[in-house]
């Protein structure tokens, strides 16, 4: 079907502003009640303000009292270790320890190597991240004593960075969303040969916490943390 070169003028015209409001970040554009729609996008970077530090550990061997015995060695080397580094009772969390019997479980095999297996944990919950950044590669002489730690991917060990004040900073994060939109929106009215007017509605969208290091998710892993929020408003023209 063919169509006359003034329609296909308005088509081609259409897709044209369509294609340039995407580029400058404007949503939606309605002329029936002069309106336009845009998306303000603000990143920050921050720094964590609380970490949790988990040292897990564990002992195998053929005696439960031997196992239990060499567990509560170990624990007690890793609290003196946290307090030489200066962390104080209320920041350290001793968990129980725990002992398991390999043949005593009902589908165990009797072809074991060690038949008990014990683990223990101890935490270290504090707002003095640099202190844990620095303690957790100072561990070496607690491996040399002979004490097994678990592998981060087994247990869940390791250090992981918080943000907790996330409130005190989200005014900024959000104040600095919605200068950008104002500002994509002044733009385009001015390009429009209009006059940016009320503020009509407002998305402040959601709020993503993630690490520093470019990637799209919040590992706990990165002293550092970037905030993103995407939010949506709609301004009158006049």
């Amino acid at each position: 079907m063919r169509i006359g070169w003034i329609p296909a003028l308005i088509v081609g015209a259409a897709l044209a502003f369509a294609g340039w409001s995407v580029g400058q970040g404007v949503e939606r554009f309605r002329v029936a009640d002069r309106a336009v729609t845009v998306k303000g996008l603000a990143e920050l970077d921050v720094k964590s303000d609380f970490g949790i530090w988990t040292l897990a550990f564990r002992r195998g061997g053929d005696e439960f009292g031997g196992v239990q015995r060499l567990l509560s060695e170990d624990r007690d080397r890793i609290v003196a270790f946290l307090r030489e580094q200066g962390f104080e009772a209320g920041e350290i969390e001793i968990q129980p320890l725990q002992v398991q019997d390999l043949l005593a479980r009902e589908w165990a095999s009797r072809d074991v190597g060690l038949r008990f297996n014990g683990q223990g944990r101890v935490l270290v919950k504090s707002p003095r991240v640099d202190a844990l950044a620095q303690a957790v590669n100072r561990v070496d002489p607690l491996i040399q004593a002979g004490i097994q730690f678990d592998s981060e991917q087994q247990s869940q060990s390791g250090l992981r960075y918080q943000l907790r004040g996330f409130n005190e900073v989200k005014p900024r994060l959000l104040e600095e969303a919605t200068r950008n939109a104002r500002a994509q929106a002044t733009k385009f009215a001015g390009d429009a040969g209009a006059t940016l007017g009320r503020l009509k509605s407002a998305n402040q969208g959601v709020i993503l916490v993630v690490d520093d290091d470019g990637g799209d998710v919040d590992s706990g892993r990165t002293l550092g943390k970037r905030l993103r929020v995407v939010s949506t408003f709609e301004y009158a023209l006049e």
